[in-house]
């Protein structure tokens, strides 16, 4: 696996084995990288004002994420990773990454039980999570797994970043076992999100190219309605 290059022009959209994408706010960068053979996305997260760091999902190949952060003297200190949800697919990456940064790990106690190392922080509906300046807000979406949770950026000076695993993507919810599971991430989804953010919030999922909760608003009853 070759270098990983960090490139200046931010879609959505980044491909397998491919580069990473990083997109530039007023206080915060957002860099999105694919990893692993199931296209995860792991993003990391970067506060402008002084360099500190957090990583979404260290899903699967340590050393591009590692690549992704950087390998100089100017390299943002990662001091936390937190991982969205307890699959395997969105953790494999996570003790050699923790390890190699000696970054706390994060996870919501549901959830927590399967993670390669148990979680330092755990967290609830509600908590913020500080990278730097910047602050990260916790939603838990129910239904996926017991203990997934979405993670809200609300830039002061632009429109919400939601980071939403893989209880959100465009053209769905996550994945459910039972009608049970899939009514409570639906009414979550709708409660929680849709009803709090406005339709420009870009939103990040899991797996694949993001999108905005406005291209997405006008399918939820039909989602709903089909049931997944």
């Amino acid at each position: 696996m070759g270098w990983v290059n960090v490139v200046d022009e931010y879609t959505g959209h980044v491909e397998p084995g491919g580069d990473a994408a990083r997109r530039t706010l007023d206080a915060l960068t957002i860099t999105k990288l694919s990893v692993g053979p199931m296209d995860n996305n792991a993003y990391l997260l970067v506060c402008r004002a002084n360099n500190e760091a957090l990583l979404i999902d260290a899903a699967a190949d340590p050393e591009r994420i590692s690549d992704m952060v950087g390998h100089g003297t100017d390299r943002p200190a990662l001091r936390t990773i937190i991982t969205t949800h307890q699959h395997g697919d969105h953790w494999q990456a996570l003790g050699a990454v923790a390890g190699a940064y000696g970054s706390n790990t994060a996870a919501h106690p549901e959830d927590a039980g399967p993670l390669p190392v148990p979680p330092d922080l755990l967290l609830a509906h509600g908590d913020t999570v500080p990278i730097g300046d910047c602050i990260l807000e916790v939603i838990h979406l129910r239904g996926h797994t017991p203990g997934s949770i979405a993670l809200l950026y609300r830039d002061p000076n632009g429109h919400p970043h939601l980071f939403t695993g893989d209880s959100l993507f465009p053209g769905g919810v996550g994945k459910t076992t039972s009608p049970e599971n899939f009514r409570s991430l639906i009414d979550d989804v709708e409660q929680r999100v849709f009803a709090d953010l406005p339709d420009d919030t870009w939103f990040y999922p899991g797996h694949g190219d993001d999108s905005t909760l406005g291209t997405e608003r006008p399918k939820l009853a039909e989602w709903r309605e089909r049931g997944w």
